[in-house]
């Protein structure tokens, strides 16, 4: 084998497990969110306690949480990227997004039911509201957080499932490949432009025709529903952490793929799992009466863009497995 042969054949056996390059924009997107909600967060907090009101420097310590969970999105994708060469980590850095992702959902938890326990207790103990103060503050929270839901918002918050369909083989965008730190982040910002808008709707109730309950009433609903939220996406980034299969139809592609285009070859055992966003791995084990090189068999799933580690394992169908060929 010439010297070009070799390197072509090494160049075909390495993996990449650099998932930072490609989430550069994402990365940028976090920074700017977190510097929209701390100046939205002074904001709040200079003009609380110039004016004594409690209802502003309440909820601009509530948006410290957020920007200190916005914080950590932004500091995943840092140390991501600064990590995504080091050895250390066996299959790159891209878990570290979904579990920036897990913990800042577990915090939106944590957000959501101190909200439904602080309107309980003013539910309980109703306290004087400054609806003067306190109705154009939200009104520019709800802006900011609406410039923040935008930057922040892409195509695969909506999901689509397109591992049936070998028209996408070249497109990693999937309903299980979400960069879950990115979604963790959004939903911050989304839960913040919730309350503003129920605030608001609580403020000019109260405001207008002397329903104080609305604000205490309002801050229950938002709670459950940030509540919700908060599972979903622990719910999601939890699978990815345990290597749960991401999709059952890419599995079975993967097989029939193998089956079919080499002749008297049988997948006896298959594993797939999240290495990162829109990244994948995967180790097949193969019997064949006539065994293929394991390079033919991993240039069969090449077309597939989001398998980025693949392994592959061949035993002859005429020898025990211990004399398995792998790579």
């Amino acid at each position: 084998m010439t010297n070009s042969a070799t390197a072509n054949l090494l160049d075909k056996l390495r993996h990449s497990h650099d998932h930072g390059a490609a989430l550069a924009s994402h990365e940028t997107k976090a920074r700017w969110v977190v510097a929209l909600t701390l100046a939205m967060m002074v904001a709040e907090l200079v003009a609380g306690y110039a004016t004594n009101s409690l209802a502003l420097t309440a909820d601009g310590w509530h948006m410290a949480t957020h920007a200190g969970a916005l914080g950590m999105a932004a500091f995943a994708y840092w140390f991501a990227r600064k990590q995504s060469g080091s050895s250390a980590f066996s299959f790159g850095t891209g878990k570290v997004h979904a579990l920036a992702g897990y913990t800042s959902a577990v915090v939106l938890a944590l957000i959501a039911a101190l909200m439904v326990i602080e309107s309980l207790r003013r539910l309980l103990r109703p306290e004087p509201i400054a609806f003067s103060e306190a109705l154009p503050v939200a009104i520019v929270g709800l802006v900011v957080n609406l410039v923040c839901v935008k930057l922040l918002h892409t195509d695969e918050h909506h999901g689509a499932d397109h591992d049936g369909d070998p028209a996408h083989d070249h497109h990693a965008h999937d309903h299980h490949a979400h960069d879950h730190n990115l979604r963790a982040a959004y939903f911050h910002v989304l839960a913040d432009a919730l309350t503003s808008v129920l605030a608001i709707l609580a403020l000019l109730g109260g405001r207008i025709f002397g329903w104080t309950f609305l604000d205490a009433t309002m801050g229950i609903v938002g709670g459950v529903v940030i509540a919700r939220w908060s599972y979903g996406l622990c719910r999601q980034a939890a699978k990815q952490l345990l290597d749960v299969v991401p999709s059952e139809k890419l599995a079975e592609r993967i097989r029939r793929r193998i089956e079919s285009e080499f002749a008297g070859s049988s997948v006896v055992d298959l594993h797939l799992w999240d290495i990162g966003p829109g990244a994948r791995a995967c180790i097949l084990s193969v019997a064949a009466q006539s065994p293929q090189p394991p390079v033919a068999y991993r240039e069969a799933l090449a077309s597939i863009a989001s398998l980025q580690h693949v392994t592959v394992e061949v035993h002859a169908l005429t020898e025990p497995p211990r004399s398995a060929v792998t790579s």
